[in-house]
């Protein structure tokens, strides 16, 4: 059991990992407004990459290293890191196209699809739960969508983009738990983040040539951050709590991902709150809470006198 004191720790690492995802959503938005999104992924995933490896391996603060066998490598290739380089082709042209809002709003719904990949499906409480958080969630995101078919062309792109990335970090994160518990979660993200960087090189070397990289200081440092910040110690935060708390609570904070974004981007870059918006948001947050509450714990919580 921890103490209130090492409990408060976790959930200070947490709020500030969310905050952390907030402001990168919000930097990448203006970033790939001046630079190419596939070269701004490849080059945040390698530097990412690197920088935490290099950091588990000349320094204490990230754990020990593991030595890799040859069939883990192949997985890391084949499976986490090519998976979560078409996750960043489709998440950075979404960010692109339309509000990092609505993008931060489809991701914050990835654990709906994960519920319902789950092939444990039967006669139970737990499925009538997940089917009703599925139809909450599809109801959340159709009534972000439904906007932008009166839109132009290039919102409806983004939406879908928005939408086909939320599935695919659902599936990256089955692909990591496929791969085993042998490895660190922050040293996964670290294998798997240069070998990402790796596949979109081919892709960015292209990329460049219909949009080339405009120097300004500003972008750099914005850059920066979403390496170290973003990349690095937000994963850090994140990883910590998972060591010491259930996955399940952990990953109710990843509801407010989408708030933090929201509100990181109306500050800074003057994106609109809208009322169909908070409508959305409402029911995806809902949703997902939903589907990863424990009724049964709850009951007997509630119950007086104690079960």
């Amino acid at each position: 059991m921890f103490s209130a004191k090492s409990n408060q720790a976790i959930i200070l690492g947490l709020v500030s990992s969310v905050v952390l995802w907030g402001a990168n959503n919000t930097g990448l938005k203006h970033m790939v407004g001046f630079w190419p999104p596939i070269g701004v992924g490849c080059s945040r995933f390698l530097c990412a990459g690197f920088l935490i490896l290099a950091l588990m391996r000349w320094t204490p603060w990230l754990g020990t290293p593991t030595t890799l066998t040859s069939l883990e490598k192949k997985q890391l290739w084949f499976r986490t890191s090519f998976v979560l380089a078409v996750y960043i082709i489709a998440f950075n042209c979404a960010v692109k196209l339309t509000a990092v809002s609505h993008v931060a709003l489809y991701l914050g719904a990835s654990p709906i699809w994960a519920v319902i990949l789950d092939r444990h499906w039967d006669k139970s409480w737990a499925t009538v739960q997940r089917l009703g958080a599925a139809v909450m969630a599809f109801t959340g995101v159709l009534i972000l969508f439904w906007p932008a078919l009166k839109d132009s062309h290039a919102n409806v792109i983004g939406e879908l983009a928005a939408f086909a990335g939320s599935f695919l970090w659902s599936f990256y994160g089955r692909q990591c738990r496929l791969i085993g518990s042998r490895m660190q979660g922050l040293e996964l993200t670290g294998h798997t983040m240069w070998r990402s960087g790796v596949w979109l090189i081919p892709l960015a070397l292209w990329e460049t040539g219909f949009k080339a990289w405009e120097w300004r200081p500003a972008l750099a440092w914005i850059q920066l951050y979403c390496i170290v910040g973003g990349g690095v110690i937000a994963f850090a935060l994140w990883n910590n709590a998972l060591k010491h708390w259930p996955t399940s609570k952990v990953y109710l904070f990843n509801n407010l991902i989408p708030i933090s974004t929201t509100t990181w981007a109306h500050f800074c870059l003057g994106e609109p709150i809208t009322h169909t918006f908070l409508f959305a948001m409402i029911l995806v947050v809902g949703a997902v809470a939903l589907a990863q509450a424990d009724f049964k714990r709850m009951r007997e919580f509630f119950s007086w006198p104690p079960e």
